[in-house]
């Protein structure tokens, strides 16, 4: 498994449990991390970044998730997939991952941890998403 697979793991059991309870704080999500990535610096900076980035800009990305998940409300959706869908969606939009390489990266977790039907619909959602945005200029990506 690859290393940064391994933190986007982290970072969505991190997501999975601000969606159902409050987010712990921000230290206490630091030693989890540290703690799961056996104090690899490099690694475990890219997932706080993640796992930041994506909260602080969970409304933005809500909305335009909100926007291409045709027939499903966020509310709607198993836990597992919208924040799937949510740490996707901050890499394309917010991050300097490429966005082929984020979408790939989601439905492997979707693969993991959703259902038989997690992958498709994760492909689905951030597939438009990233389309969506490659066809706008880049001064026009969400900030």
């Amino acid at each position: 498994m690859s290393t940064r697979r391994r933190a986007r793991e982290i970072v969505l059991q991190l997501l999975y449990e601000a969606d159902i309870n409050d987010a712990r704080e921000e230290d206490a999500a630091m030693q989890f991390i540290r703690s799961r990535l056996q104090g690899r610096k490099a690694l475990t900076v890219f997932a706080h970044q993640l796992l930041v980035g994506t909260l602080k800009n969970r409304d933005a990305i809500d909305v335009q998730l909100s926007k291409l998940a045709t027939n499903w409300t966020l509310p709607r959706m198993a836990v597992t997939d919208r924040n799937v869908l949510r740490l996707g969606a901050y890499e394309i939009l917010f991050a300097d991952t490429p966005g082929r390489v984020a979408v790939n990266e989601a439905i492997v977790l979707a693969k993991r941890y959703g259902d038989k039907n997690s992958p498709r619909f994760v492909n689905g959602v951030l597939d438009r998403l990233y389309k969506d945005l490659a066809g706008q200029p880049q001064a026009d990506k969400p900030t």
